[in-house]
């Protein structure tokens, strides 16, 4: 089935403005800082989402690895050593990876530690009792991701003003690029009515980024 193209605007002022605000905050100007950081937020939320799998949501929240991210990144500001939009935006990605993976490890080595326990708990139980292996834990490749570098920022700002149900179908659809039958399934809806969902989420995603 066709789509319509997202027609993705020119980056905001304020956007384009990101090695000035580096500059700035570089050379102590706390207002500067602070809007560097806060311009990102949205940004990093998403690529925060596609780090964390549906079924692992119960476990932790996307918006913890956003809160520590930004935190850590505030905090090791005078290590960042780029001048350019891009090369921040690396770089806070970096750290958001770093943190995911940690928060990864701490959920997989929780989860062996509690099979012990209820192994040495039912010393009893029958030998063809056989758990179901653990779902992989892989995160998403650079390719998954719908976004260009210098549209990113613009379109991370838009997909946070839809609706909820307009944010879950464009993240699962056009950044998760999952076919949507597994969508309809996620979503608890039929293929049609997500289908017609997504449509008007892009819709409504054009005319924000329009008006940038």
């Amino acid at each position: 089935m066709s789509h319509p193209k997202v027609q993705l605007m020119e980056q905001t002022p304020g956007q384009r403005s990101i090695p000035e605000l580096i500059a700035r905050a570089r050379s102590g100007d706390p207002a500067a800082r602070e809007r560097l950081f806060e311009c990102c937020r949205n940004y990093i939320a998403i690529i925060a989402r596609t780090k964390v799998e549906t079924w692992m949501r119960a476990k932790f929240d996307g918006s913890d690895l956003v809160q520590q991210t930004m935190l850590e990144a505030y905090q090791a500001f005078d290590q960042f050593e780029g001048q350019t939009e891009e090369e921040w935006l690396v770089w806070l990605k970096r750290i958001l990876t770093h943190n995911t993976q940690d928060a990864i490890r701490h959920f997989r080595t929780s989860k062996r530690d509690a099979g012990r326990e209820r192994s040495s708990a039912s010393t009893s139980s029958s030998d063809s009792d056989v758990r179901s292996p653990e779902p992989e834990l892989d995160l998403p490749t650079p390719s998954r991701i719908m976004m260009r570098q210098e549209e990113d920022l613009a379109l991370a700002n838009a997909i946070a003003q839809l609706i909820p149900d307009h944010q879950e179908v464009i993240h699962l659809r056009s950044l998760q690029r999952l076919p949507f039958d597994e969508v309809a399934v996620r979503m608890g809806r039929t293929r049609p009515a997500v289908q017609m969902l997504w449509m008007r989420a892009i819709k409504r995603l054009e005319s924000l980024l329009s008006q940038e």
